[in-house]
């Protein structure tokens, strides 16, 4: 059965969307993510975990139990082997990393739309998850028609080319752009530049052209705290919170906390 993408229907009606970051490989935090109703998808972010195909099947089933779609956000040296992959699993959203130049968007169109004369892609019918309950390719080719296509803004290269790169973006169905400042410094040779103010006019642009060219800006935060100066940008699609650091981050609180309590024993 193939299910129907939320998330692609809540950017169609121009409804504000939050994700949250997936680090972890066990596909409960996926069921957990959706069991609690909040987050309009999750982000497998595979670029900095470890991956096998197996446990993309296992993510994407865990994922349906809660009705949260998935997104995937690979290595850029594989990109097309594990979209496609997850694809196939049932994924319904890519985020795909290191654009530098209009081709590179290109690249990416081809990997996620399906080989027809119109599309333009690579993807043609595959017997995976999306296509076991019937051998209905007319509805098959409606769900990958359905995945949302979203783009890193994240080097310095890309910064430069930046009018060019989001011209071509939105030529090839792009919905989302994401900006990251950890990449872009550390491309400038300024590893330590997202950690400072000076970061901020590079952000704001790359959030402003974005809008003008009818793209949706995503960004990435820790707290809701930081959620305001955003949305006073213009931003409405937002991916909060690393399940890691969320882990670790409440992990040390129990433990401060208790460990104060004993000290006065």
């Amino acid at each position: 059965m193939i299910l129907e993408n939320s998330f692609r229907e809540k950017l169609d009606a121009g409804k504000p969307t939050m994700g949250t970051h997936i680090l972890f490989t066990d596909p409960d935090i996926a069921e957990l993510v959706g069991d609690i109703g909040f987050f309009d998808y999750g982000e497998i972010a595979s670029e900095y975990s470890v991956l096998d195909m197996t446990n993309l099947y296992h993510q994407a089933r865990a994922a349906q139990c809660g009705n949260l779609p998935l997104m995937i956000k690979p290595d850029q040296e594989a990109q097309g082997f594990w979209t496609q992959a997850a694809m196939g699993a049932g994924f319904k959203a890519v985020l795909f990393t290191d654009i530098r130049t209009p081709d590179d968007v290109d690249e990416c169109h081809r990997i996620i739309r399906a080989d027809t004369p119109d599309s333009g892609g690579m993807v043609g019918v595959k017997l995976r998850r999306p296509a076991l309950a019937s051998y209905d390719t007319s509805a098959y080719l409606k769900d990958l028609e359905s995945f949302v296509f979203a783009i890193m803004i994240e080097k310095n290269v890309a910064f430069e080319n930046l009018d060019p790169i989001l011209e071509r973006a939105r030529a090839c169905g792009v919905h989302l752009t994401q900006w990251g400042p950890a990449d872009f410094g550390f491309s400038r040779g300024e590893p330590g530049l997202m950690a400072t103010p000076e970061i901020r006019p590079y952000e704001e642009q790359v959030i402003a052209k974005s809008l003008e060219y009818g793209l949706r800006p995503r960004i990435e935060i820790g707290s809701v705290d930081q959620a305001q100066r955003y949305i006073d940008l213009g931003v409405k699609d937002f991916c909060i919170g690393w399940d890691r650091f969320i882990l670790r981050g409440a992990l040390g609180q129990l433990g401060e906390g208790l460990t104060k309590l004993l000290e006065k024993v």
